[in-house]
C-alpha cells in the first residue's frame, strides 16, 4: 500500500508537470533544457517534487500501519470480516461517484485522483462496516455462513416457565436489579398456572396462586416489560418442549428453575438463566455445622472471642479461642449472618481441637 502511494503520489505530481509544460509550450516558449521542452521539464521537475512529497507520505503511512497492526491484534475476526464488507461497499461507492473523474483531459491526473478517491471511500466504509458489525454480520451471514456475535442471555428476551412463576424469588432479583427488560410467558405455561391454581390439592392450589400472584407483580414492575404470547408451537405436546422450541425459534433466553430443563435447553443450544445456578452461587462459603480451617490473627471485641478470616475474606468470630490467637484452628460454624458490610461467620473451636487446647475464659 505503501509503495501505490507513493507512485500515485509520483504520478499525479508528473501529471501536473506535464500540464503546466504543455501550457507553457503553448504560449510559445521554446527549448529550455537542451532537447527537453517545458513538458520534458515539468515532467522532470513534477516527477522530484512528487517522489519528495511521495516519500513523506509513504513514512507517514508506514507509521500509520504499524500502529494499526498493533490496533489490530486485538481486534476480533468477525470485526474485521464487517469493516471489510464495507470497505468493498465503500469501494464501489467511491467508484459510483467518483469515474466522472475521467472527464478530466488529463488522464494521470484523473487517474491519481479516482484512485485517492477509491481509497478513502474504502477506508470510511471500513470504520462504518467495523462499528456495526452485528447489524453487517446480521445482513450478510444467512448468504455467507458467517452468524453475527451473539447477544447476552442476559440482554435477550427472557421466557419463563412454570417453576420461576410458582418459585417467586424472581421478585427479590428484579428488584435487586440483575434482571430486566422483556419477559415473556407462552400462553401453556399460564394454562398450566390455571390449573395449578384449580386444582383440589390445597398444595398445588397454593403454588398456582403464587405463581399468577408473582406475573401479576412483574407486570407492575417499572424495568420489566412482561408479554403474554400465544402458543406458537400447538403441534408439541408438553410444556417444557414448548418453552425450548419458542427460544429456539425466536432467539431467545429461558428463565428456569428446573435443572433438567435447563440442560435439555442448553444441549438444544438455547441460552438458559438457571436461577438455581445463581443461588448455589451465592451461597455461603461455608454452612452451619461445616467444620473449616482457619487462622486466628488477632482477639475479638468480646472477652475470649478470636477473629480469623476465610480465603474470600469472610471475618470469622471464634468463642472461647483468645488463647489460639496466631494458630490454625479447626473450628465449627454455629452461625453466618448477613450484615451490611458482608457474611459475618460465628464458630466455636472444634470438639477435637478442643479437647487439647486449654481452656480460656
Amino acid at each position: 500500500m505503501i509503495e501505490i502511494l507513493r507512485l500515485l503520489t509520483v504520478v499525479f505530481f508528473a501529471g501536473l508537470g506535464y500540464e503546466a509544460g504543455h501550457l507553457l509550450t503553448s504560449h510559445g516558449h521554446g527549448a529550455v533544457l537542451g532537447p527537453f521542452g517545458e513538458v520534458g521539464v515539468g515532467l522532470i521537475v513534477g516527477s522530484g517534487v512528487g517522489y519528495v512529497v511521495g516519500g513523506v507520505f509513504g513514512r507517514s503511512a508506514a507509521q500509520t500501519a504499524h500502529r494499526t497492526e498493533a490496533a489490530l491484534r486485538d481486534v476480533s475476526a468477525d470485526t474485521l470480516i464487517a469493516g471489510g464488507f464495507g470497505a468493498l461497499g465503500g469501494a464501489a461507492l467511491g467508484a459510483a461517484f467518483g469515474w466522472p473523474l475521467f472527464f478530466i483531459p488529463q488522464t494521470l491526473v484523473a487517474i491519481a485522483l479516482f484512485g485517492i478517491v477509491i481509497v478513502l471511500v474504502s477506508y470510511t466504509g471500513f470504520r462504518i462496516g467495523a462499528g456495526k458489525r452485528d447489524e453487517v454480520l446480521a445482513v450478510i451471514g444467512p448468504r455467507t455462513g458467517v452468524a453475527p456475535r451473539r447477544q447476552a442471555a442476559s440482554a435477550s428476551d427472557k421466557v419463563i416457565d412454570t417453576s420461576v412463576a410458582i418459585d417467586a424469588r424472581i421478585l427479590d432479583v428484579v428488584r435487586a436489579g440483575f434482571l430486566h427488560g422483556r419477559m415473556i410467558v407462552i400462553q401453556p405455561v399460564l394454562d398450566e398456572l390455571q390449573r395449578l391454581a384449580d386444582s383440589a390439592d390445597p398444595l398445588r392450589r397454593a403454588r398456582g396462586r403464587r405463581g399468577l400472584d408473582v406475573l401479576e407483580s412483574l407486570r407492575r414492575e417499572s424495568h420489566v416489560d412482561l408479554v403474554v404470547a400465544d402458543d406458537s408451537q400447538p403441534d408439541v405436546d408438553e410444556v417444557d418442549a414448548k418453552l425450548v422450541r419458542t427460544c429456539l425459534d425466536n432467539d431467545q433466553a429461558l428463565l428456569t428453575l428446573d435443572s433438567n430443563l435447563a440442560k435439555v435447553a442448553t444441549l438444544t443450544g438455547v441460552q438458559v438463566l438457571n436461577l438455581h445456578a445463581l443461588s448455589l452461587a451465592l451461597r455461603p462459603p461455608v454452612i452451619v455445622g461445616e467444620d473449616v480451617v482457619v487462622q486466628l490473627i488477632k482477639p475479638g471485641r468480646e472477652p475470649g472471642q478470636a477473629v480469623g478470616y476465610l480465603d474470600d475474606g469472610t471475618m470469622v468470630v471464634v468463642e472461647r479461642a483468645k488463647a489460639l490467637v496466631g494458630k490454625d484452628v479447626t473450628v465449627r460454624v454455629t452461625s453466618v449472618v448477613i450484615t451490611a458490610n458482608g457474611r459475618l461467620v460465628f464458630a466455636h473451636v472444634s470438639s477435637s481441637r478442643a479437647a487439647s487446647a486449654p481452656a480460656t475464659a
